[in-house]
């Protein structure tokens, strides 16, 4: 019994939680950025608003959670268990980019961080861009850059320009109904063509 009672302000703390981080998605949904406040938070999610202060550390704190949780770079991990990885890491970079490029079409909550991020100068927008960079220099260092040598950064170079035109063709294809050279980014047929040119490019890249 003793466990199960230790067990339930736990578990009420995290529902609590996951209570904030959808009153802030749902906020962002009909108000935008500007709606959100400490009191429309706690209004929206039906729980006291000095919980926020509580869990988050306050409003800045749980901005900065919900952000983390919703972008795809910040929440890449090497899963290789320290295996070695004998193709430099090119089945990886494929995979993610993939996976990136599926991620942010299908979630409107990171376009709309993503362009937040070019229009504001908020410290929760700069911890993310750091973030993403701290978790992305581990992914470099401990999986390509070895690979790689002394053209690691020709090959970081190349990942940025895919992963910024993934970015781009994304938020364009859910933003726009005309073609993008010729493509129709919404169709399974034009995704598929971006994505066996990601394969090509990554291809190309190690060879």
């Amino acid at each position: 019994m003793e466990e199960e009672t230790e067990a339930k302000p736990i578990r009420n703390k995290e529902k609590s939680k996951q209570k904030f981080l959808y009153a802030v998605e749902k906020i962002l949904h009909t108000k935008g950025f500007s709606g959100l406040k400490v009191n429309d938070i706690a209004r929206t999610a039906g729980l006291d608003k000095k919980l926020i202060y509580n869990y988050f550390g306050g409003k800045d704190g749980l901005i900065d959670e919900y952000i983390r949780s919703q972008d795809f770079w910040s929440n890449v991990k090497d899963e290789s268990g320290g295996a070695v990885i004998k193709d430099g890491g090119k089945k990886f970079s494929k995979d993610m980019l993939l996976s990136q490029f599926d991620y942010v079409f299908k979630n409107k909550n990171i376009q709309k961080i993503l362009l937040w991020g070019l229009l504001d100068n908020r410290r929760s927008l700069k911890k993310l861009a750091n973030d993403r960079e701290e978790n992305g220099a581990r992914l470099f260092e401990g999986i390509t850059d070895p690979h790689f040598e002394k053209n690691a950064k020709r090959y970081r170079a190349i990942i940025a320009l895919l992963i910024s035109g993934i970015y781009y063709l994304d938020i364009y294809a859910t933003t726009n109904d005309c073609t993008f050279c010729g493509l129709d980014l919404k169709s399974a047929d034009g995704r598929s063509e971006i994505e066996n040119a990601i394969s090509f490019l990554i291809d190309k890249t190690y060879e």
